[in-house]
């Protein structure tokens, strides 16, 4: 009637027990590790020189790979736009030409948004913040990101500037993937 275990039997019951283990090790991440992952991936392009020139924690604009100080004295001024004759349309034009840069809507981003070299954690929390991020849910912050038109020039900057490291397709799925797992932060 019943049959006693052998050996071999423990040994296959043994090996049962370890794999369902080491799969549990290895079992997909839940939605909180999904989001964070995502962040830090998006992480490489709002810290990259692109966003950060104009994310600029000054009260002015920073400019080139290396983030050096915007040349002629630039001021963010009260619009995020410039000063007196020093307006960002006054060498920004619709188009980069030569070495200027350029788009449409040239200006800096606005104060509250501005984060300059703070860590992944930082610009998490900020541009979740809806009093800091123009009261945008993160869906929202992700739809900027996807159909602003100074965003996506940052991927064809022309004149020997580097592209941030994802394409901007990637980016934007990337942050979709964020916020549909909780949009969380890393600490």
């Amino acid at each position: 009637m019943f049959k006693l275990f052998g050996v071999k039997d423990f040994f296959n019951i043994a090996l049962m027990i370890i794999c369902v283990a080491v799969g549990s090790a290895f079992a997909a991440p839940d939605g909180d590790e999904k989001s964070i992952k995502a962040f830090m991936e998006a992480a490489k392009v709002f810290q990259h020189p692109r966003c950060v020139n104009c994310h600029a924690s000054g009260d002015g604009p920073t400019q080139g790979d290396d983030n050096h100080q915007h040349l002629f004295g630039v001021k963010r001024g009260p619009t995020d736009r410039g000063v007196g004759g020093y307006t960002c349309k006054s060498c920004h034009q619709a188009q980069n030409i030569a070495a200027i840069p350029g788009e449409s809507d040239w200006r800096m981003a606005p104060k509250p948004m501005s984060w300059g070299k703070a860590t992944a954690a930082e610009i998490c929390r900020r541009i979740t913040d809806k009093t800091k991020n123009g009261n945008r849910e993160p869906s929202g912050v992700a739809l900027h990101i996807e159909n602003d038109a100074l965003v996506i020039w940052a991927w064809q900057p022309g004149d020997n500037r580097s592209p941030p490291p994802l394409s901007h397709d990637r980016f934007v799925s990337v942050l979709q993937t964020w916020t549909k797992n909780g949009a969380k932060c890393p600490e």
